[in-house]
């Protein structure tokens, strides 16, 4: 592709990588709404975007960026940058919240699945789709499950194998090891029911923010999470889900080969909370 023109909307909660640094799944929409997923994306990279600015901060940005279609993924949004190092990626302005998020409903809510049937029909072969805009009927639910609290030793065996970025660079994994999962349980268009795993980056950082501000008591920074994502999330914001597949479990057709890379939140309007009262 020539220079592409990209809103970023998911970045993930980075993982340990051989040969990229920690690794983020990165996607965002076209112009035209049309989903691209970009990677490898080092989270090092995302760090220092642009002058240093946060992680948390390169969402909602165009950039303009040179990308590649990825011959080794069958997955059509996949793209690859052209140039790893980054330097000629360009921020060209960020999409704000004015008027309830409308610019950002503009671009992310062109073509917006309802029903899981169809999601998962239109999955699989010839058209292999991987990213989409989910709007459940109903969000029924959200978990909170234990997980292990270290990286698997074979993640941490491939970061003792160098960083293509770096050669010289330290191999330990530099990001924390998420300690919990968590889920929304939700209906769609005719009520059937899916579980879905929560990935995207805000999770995660919400999580440590609230373990730092609660002195590192975990019972009460879940507690805050919780509030969040069910009691403010889903009384309060007219949810919309960012869904992706992951390249491994689509390619063995998968019952439900996505997860949950991103949660899109204005606020419910006005009479649209009427609606739930009357």
């Amino acid at each position: 592709m020539a220079k592409t023109k990209v809103l970023i909307t998911v970045t993930t909660y980075p993982l340990p990588s051989r040969s990229y640094d920690e690794l983020v799944c990165t996607a965002g929409v076209l112009e035209d709404g049309t989903w691209i997923r970009i990677y490898p994306v080092p989270f090092k990279f995302l760090q220092g975007f642009k002058d240093g600015q946060k992680l948390s901060s390169f969402k909602y940005h165009w950039v303009e960026m040179d990308l590649v279609k990825r011959e080794d993924d069958f997955r059509p949004e996949s793209h690859s940058p052209s140039d790893y190092d980054f330097s000629k990626v360009l921020s060209i302005g960020k999409v704000n919240t004015k008027n309830n998020w409308q610019e950002r409903k503009h671009y992310c809510l062109k073509n917006v699945y309802t029903n899981k049937g169809k999601l998962i029909e239109d999955s699989k072969a010839p058209n292999n789709i991987s990213l989409v805009t989910f709007k459940p009927s109903k969000i029924t639910s959200f978990e909170i499950v234990d997980d292990e609290r270290e990286w698997k030793e074979v993640w941490k065996e491939l970061r003792k194998q160098g960083d293509l970025f770096d050669q010289d660079k330290e191999t330990e994994i530099q990001i924390r090891k998420l300690p919990y999962k968590f889920y929304y349980n939700f209906l769609d268009d005719e009520g059937v029911s899916s579980r879905l795993m929560i990935e995207d980056w805000e999770i995660g950082a919400l999580y440590w923010n609230c373990l730092k501000a609660s002195e590192g008591n975990e019972i009460l920074a879940l507690q805050k999470v919780r509030e969040r994502y069910e009691s403010q999330f889903i009384n309060h914001n007219d949810i919309y889900l960012f869904l992706g597949t992951t390249k491994e479990w689509h390619l063995r057709r998968g019952k439900n080969p996505f997860v949950i890379i991103g949660v899109f939140y204005p606020l419910i309007q006005k009479e649209e909370q009427l609606s739930l009262f009357f």
